[in-house]
């Protein structure tokens, strides 16, 4: 599998987020959790692509967020099968 930067940006107390890395995790993907709470330069960059929700995973320059982050969506963009 090619090497790829996998970020999760998320909140405290936020059930979808943990729902996302709790998947990723059961899939052997390695990632990188920011909160978007304590971490103003990943906030900065959430509010620069005028997204309002969290969680967002970031794959390489794919963001994907809201309805987009279902679990079809997400094996595709991460190659998983």
């Amino acid at each position: 599998m090619a090497e790829r930067c996998v970020i999760v940006y998320s909140t405290p107390l936020c059930a979808p987020c943990e729902q996302l890395k709790g998947y990723l995790r059961a899939h052997d993907v390695d990632f990188v959790a920011k909160d978007l709470m304590l971490d103003e330069a990943a906030a900065a960059f959430i509010d620069s692509h005028n997204i309002r929700t969290s969680p967002v995973l970031q794959v390489g320059d794919m963001l994907l967020h809201g309805a987009d982050l279902g679990p079809e969506k997400v094996d595709e963009l991460l190659g998983l099968e």
